[in-house]
């Protein structure tokens, strides 16, 4: 496998040259006086090498080994200690958070990066301080002062860790229907009785105490999604003068086995009487778990990217070293016995694959990421329409990114032939890595539902021609005739999409089954017209500035007309998927399939 490298300079053009964040970054007060251009550079800078250098070397024998559990104890992959304790000094696990709290509070867009890293480096590692980020947020936001003193401060210090735990065995996606109690007691906190599963992080050995973000329902509370409340469980309980007490009534009765991730600590969690404090109102849990989940389905989406990067960089070394037959337009290595796999056509259509679709992710989350900046440290309109755009794109990101990501792993390891099935060159470790990225923080499925019913049908509308309309005024303002062969289509495909957004809103105002039966090819289109958005604008800034460094222009203009030329395309059978309607979903009775 190759060794990892950091696409710095990547994300350096995307931050600066074609989305301008430090201008952005000036105008927003509670952001200027944290970050600049020269602290965002130095941060990223050392990301890479703390990524490189210290986790990526990690990630082999962290699968080969994965974690282990004894007597409701679980011990990490080797390394992972030492790893976690170099990565939380470094104040890494402080990145994003509340500035009052010891947070470093950076933007998302630099967070995001930051993620990526991590995930190109280890998903399993990545996971651990990724869902401590992710509580962090929902504490800053909606606890109490006292929680938030007690518990926040040692989160972002890195001594302490968080899970979420919302799954149970007979709920998933239907939250609602969760059986784990709360039940109030005199002193204010609550006793919580239930069984979690699938909590990532559940039980570990990298920090000396774990916060439980527990979902529960009080005895009277509403029945459905309205009675939820969310409580904070401290694996050990914490003493009036800030140490660490008596072990709370919380253990960890089993971990998964799983197809991938092996270094990451699935657990399952029970909770007998455990002490609990409420976070923000009762019932109203789902509220403030929804403000981590977010944040969290961005990240995962993310680790599709993270695993996609990493899957290119391998595939593209390989092919350069692997020599089998000849070109079809002739010898091009005669000093050697064969000519190197770089020239057959399949290869290079796996490896611009994979080139166009990570580089247009990165370009795109750094866009929704901005949504997600402006939503947050912004006022007044910008604020609104960035606010509705984070909730349209979220579930795109989750959904999009990481199905691209299995794609571009499954294509990296195509690259390899049968060199990519076998464990020595580690590219299958990345499909197994990956395929979980499509399946928790709610299914693609659930995802592209959310994007088609609930932001799209539910606001009618209004959430996409925020989008539509963003996409073209670019299109009205980009008059330069060289820019035209990305205009031209980039228009055509804003069109189809407000055309095919307006027509299944049509249909499931007859049939509301057409909802369920376009959502994931609607979300796809939807995907690949976003990313044309973005490859359009990296195409106008590497015209204007191939003359200051042509290699890496040159390389991003080729790969733009690539992605409009050979990807954006998919979107045109998408669309005749949903124009045939409901019907031959629904038409065949359950007991004929």
């Amino acid at each position: 496998m190759a060794d990892y490298q950091a696409p710095i300079k990547d994300m350096n053009y995307l931050l600066y040259d074609v989305f301008k964040n430090d201008q952005l970054w000036a105008t927003l007060p509670n952001l200027a006086e944290h970050v600049d251009r020269d602290t965002s550079e130095a941060i990223l800078l050392e990301c890479a090498k703390i990524a490189e250098q210290v986790i990526a070397p990690l990630s082999r024998e962290g699968d080969e080994i994965g974690v282990s559990f004894d007597n409701g104890n679980v011990t990490t992959a080797p390394g992972y200690q030492a790893a976690f304790q170099t990565y939380a000094e470094g104040g890494w696990t402080a990145l994003g958070g509340d500035v009052n709290y010891g947070g470093m509070g950076m933007p998302k867009v630099i967070t995001s990066l930051h993620e990526e890293m991590l995930c190109s480096a280890d998903i399993s590692f990545s996971l651990y301080p990724g869902l401590t980020a992710g509580a962090g947020l929902s504490l800053a936001k909606h606890a109490s002062e006292e929680i938030k003193q007690r518990y926040l401060t040692r989160m972002y210090s890195g001594e302490w860790s968080a899970t979420m735990c919302l799954t149970e065995s007979h709920a998933g996606t239907d939250l609602g229907m969760i059986r784990t109690k709360a039940v109030p007691q005199a002193d204010g906190s609550y006793h919580i009785t239930g069984n979690k599963i699938f909590i990532t992080a559940g039980e570990h050995d990298l920090t000396e105490n774990i916060i439980h973000l527990v979902l529960a329902k009080l005895p009277d509370a509403p029945a459905g999604p309205k009675g939820i409340s969310l409580f904070v469980v401290p694996k050990f309980l914490v003493n009036d003068d800030e140490t660490i007490g008596t072990a709370n009534h919380v253990s960890c009765g089993s971990i998964e086995h799983k197809m991938g991730i092996h270094a990451s600590a699935t657990c399952v969690m029970n909770f007998d009487d455990a002490k609990g404090y409420l976070v923000g109102e009762v019932n109203k849990g789902l509220a403030c778990m929804f403000t981590m989940m977010n944040f969290e389905r961005i990240g995962v989406g993310i680790q599709g990217l993270g695993a996609g990067e990493r899957s290119y960089q391998n595939a593209l070394e390989y092919a350069k070293d692997r020599v089998q037959s000849r070109s079809l337009s002739g010898v091009k290595s005669p000093d050697k016995s064969a000519d190197s796999i770089m020239v057959h056509g399949d290869v290079r259509r796996m490896l611009l694959n994979m080139k166009a679709l990570n580089e247009g992710s990165r370009a795109l989350s750094l866009y929704i990421a901005m949504q997600l900046d402006i939503a947050t440290y912004g006022e007044g309109d910008a604020q609104s329409k960035a606010e509705k755009l984070t909730a349209l794109m979220t579930p795109l990101a989750k959904a999009f990114f990481t199905d691209l990501g299995l794609e571009n792993t499954v294509a990296g390891q195509q690259v390899f032939g049968g060199h990519g099935f076998i464990r020595e060159w580690g590219q299958e470790q990345l499909v197994r890595d990956v395929r979980i990225a499509q399946i928790y923080e709610g299914t693609n499925g659930i995802q592209a539902m959310d994007l088609l019913a609930r932001k799209i049908a539910g606001s009618k509308g209004e959430f996409m021609q925020i989008f539509i309309d963003d996409a073209n005024a670019f299109i009205s303002e980009t008059t330069a005739e060289n820019m035209q062969e990305f205009i031209a289509p980039l228009k055509v495909a804003v069109d189809d999409l407000q055309k095919t957004t307006s027509n299944i809103l049509s249909a499931a105002s007859n049939n509301i089954e057409e909802l369920g039966t376009s959502a994931n090819d609607f979300l796809h289109i939807f995907g690949y017209t976003a990313m044309a958005l973005v490859w359009a604008k990296m195409a106008e800034v590497s015209l204007a500035k191939v003359s200051e460094d042509e290699a890496f222009h040159q390389s991003k203009l080729h790969t733009a007309r690539y992605y409009f030329a050979k990807l954006l395309p998919r979107r045109l059978s998408l669309m005749a998927a949903i124009n045939a309607g409901a019907e031959p979903l629904f038409n065949i009775p359950d007991d004929l399939f």
